[in-house]
């Protein structure tokens, strides 16, 4: 777990690349500090919103000066975020969450296993498995249609298999439908996306005798532990509450699918 703190930011740059979706970089020193599947709080500037919202990190700058965040538009305080403009300051919350176990990958083939929003995450992570040149990975993303948003950046490390809801690219349908549809096969799975597909994932990984690192970002609200949103049951007992309980934001997001119930 790393160590949580709140500083001012600077917008790089941030432009609109698919349906509701911004890609926004951030000049900021948590970035030396960032790893695949953690997360920052950016805070809204409108006092009426008092939590910041939760934004997964999709990739760090080979400097390591900036932090790139891709997300929906989702409500007030993401409409906000839109808005952003490059040289603006903004508040920021980080690094949250405990990140993808990216050294059990060492000598595998692992599906790198993103849907919609749950997509960026996977950016950072297939980077850094190219970059130890020990880990073959095969990139397995869903889309609602043909706005493939970060496919390109994507493909720089590893195959690339797309799965569309209506069919315009790739395999009809989802994750799982690709992996079918291409005789896919692999040792390990890191995924992040919506929780019908991380069930799936988590049931496929059963059948197949397979390690599954799930990420619950989907599930999260204030991403600080402050609003209890985020709790999911798991097989052990939390050592505060005594209950098999976690906190997505502090104990997560990223946990081995076979310990939590989805």
């Amino acid at each position: 777990m790393s160590t949580k703190k709140k500083q001012t930011a600077t917008v790089y740059r941030q432009e609109n690349i698919a349906d509701g979706i911004f890609d926004l970089w951030i000049e900021t020193d948590l970035a030396q500090d960032a790893k695949p599947g953690q997360f920052i709080a950016v805070y809204p500037k409108d006092g009426s919103t008092l939590l910041p919202r939760p934004i997964s990190i999709c990739e760090v700058n080979d400097e390591k000066t900036r932090l790139r965040i891709v997300y929906r538009v989702a409500g007030k305080g993401t409409k906000e975020f839109s808005g952003f403009s490059a040289g603006e300051q903004i508040q920021i919350l980080g690094v949250l969450g405990n990140g993808f176990p990216a050294e059990k990958a060492e000598g595998k083939t692992v599906f790198l296993m993103g849907g919609g929003i749950g997509i960026p995450p996977m950016l950072q992570l297939a980077k850094e498995l190219k970059e130890t040149g020990r880990t073959e990975s095969r990139i397995i993303v869903g889309y609602r249609d043909r706005e493939t948003f970060l496919k390109e950046d994507l493909e720089k490390y590893g195959e690339v298999f797309v799965a569309t809801e209506d069919g315009s690219v790739g395999s009809k349908g989802n994750v799982m439908n690709a992996i079918g549809e291409n005789a896919l096969t692999a040792d390990l799975i890191f995924a992040c996306g919506p929780m019908p597909m991380l069930r799936a994932i988590k049931q496929y990984a059963k059948q197949n005798g397979m390690e599954a690192y799930i990420s619950l970002e989907e599930r999260m609200a204030c991403g600080v532990g402050a609003c209890l949103g985020c709790v999911c049951r798991t097989k052990n007992v939390d050592a505060h509450s005594h209950v098999k309980n976690a906190r997505i934001c502090t104990d997560g997001p990223v946990f081995d699918a076979k310990e939590v119930e989805i």
